[in-house]
């Protein structure tokens, strides 16, 4: 079992790049299609995509977590918080159990060996502070925390995923997306450099009794790809142009200028022809001549442009409110969301 873990912890790198490629060229297209315009209604398709991608994170994080074994407080059956009693009456009971002279199981001595290791390093304080940070990897490379190591290491995968992420969010339709998946980076940064950097236990005991803040980062690793590629699809199905909105709109104020302009020409014609025919007296006999001119009159021509105008206003008003909608769903929600969590995180582990 720790052949097992050891290769599951160095092959931690491989199965996050493996993760990103699924999600990238996998995952994404299929989100794409359930939001395609059309296919489902608005609200729908936003909840089955949503339902799509956490159940697949959900699935693919759960198979990772099997493949990689129960740790070493999950094999005894204890806490991170259990006291040197506690494991060693724990041990005393699985040793008596597992014990290849009352195990029947092909792999007793596994198992014995397995507990008997776990033991070992749980007993020790300084060993099980390393395996809490740096997992069975760190106890064989006998490794201790550094805060300039760390720094290093969060600072090289922090940054090429800050690339990578701005990369796969270019674009005009990316632009909450961008901003979401960089608060989920800011968020996951804080979470990480407060779990590795304290001192002791960091984690309330109610929270993963039994996960390790090594497993906490590696968790977080892990659900990372299915929160940035749910953020692109999510983020372009929602998105809205508002240069193309302000477009629309600029022509159709054109238009109703053009209409405006067309029915006062004509009303003034119309009162230029009602001054230049007068009351249709002839000027010599002072009878009423009668004339075959239009019937329309200033009157029903500023009536006409009136009902032009209130058909013209409606689609005008319609882009002003999707310009106003829009304006309101662009809000730095991200950012307070962040500021939000670091608070909550603060005083989880203040606390």
């Amino acid at each position: 079992m720790s052949d097992q873990q050891n290769d599951a912890s160095g092959g931690d790198d491989m199965s996050g790049l493996t993760g990103f490629f699924f999600y990238m060229f996998i995952v994404h297209p299929i989100t794409a299609w359930i939001l395609r315009p059309g296919r489902f209604e608005r609200k729908k398709s936003i909840m089955y995509a949503i339902l799509f991608l956490a159940g697949l994170a959900a699935i693919k994080t759960g198979l990772e977590v099997q493949q990689r074994g129960p740790n070493y407080y999950q094999k005894l059956g204890i806490t991170r918080s259990s006291s040197p009693l506690e494991i060693k009456r724990a041990y005393k009971k699985l040793s008596l159990q597992l014990h290849p002279d009352k195990n029947p199981s092909p792999d007793a001595p596994a198992q014995f060996d397995a507990v008997k290791q776990a033991y070992d390093v749980l007993m020790d304080m300084e060993l099980r502070e390393v395996y809490n940070k740096f997992g069975h990897e760190g106890i064989q490379q006998n490794k201790r925390y550094s805060e300039t190591q760390f720094l290093l290491e969060i600072a090289v995968f922090y940054v090429s995923y800050g690339v990578m992420a701005f990369l796969l969010t270019m674009g005009k339709k990316s632009g909450e997306a961008r901003n979401w998946t960089f608060t989920g980076l800011l968020a996951m940064l804080v979470l990480e450099v407060a779990v590795m950097s304290s001192q002791g236990n960091p984690l309330p005991e109610y929270l993963f009794p039994t996960l390790t803040e090594c497993e906490i980062v590696w968790l977080l690793h892990s659900l990372f790809p299915a929160f940035m590629n749910g953020c692109r699809s999510l983020g372009a199905y929602l998105f809205v142009d508002l240069d193309a909105q302000t477009r629309q709109l600029l022509l159709a104020l054109q238009e109703q200028n053009k209409d405006i302009l067309l029915v006062l020409r004509e009303v003034q014609i119309g009162v230029q022809t009602i001054q230049t025919h007068g009351a249709g007296r002839n000027s010599t006999s002072g009878a009423v001549v009668t004339t075959d001119m239009p019937r329309a009159t200033p009157t029903g021509k500023i009536r006409e442009l009136q009902e032009r105008l209130q058909a013209s206003n409606s689609s005008v008003a319609q882009a002003v409110q999707n310009l106003k909608a829009d304006k309101g769903s662009s809000s730095n929600l991200g950012f307070y969301g962040l500021i939000l969590g670091y608070i909550v995180i603060s005083y989880v582990f203040n606390n």
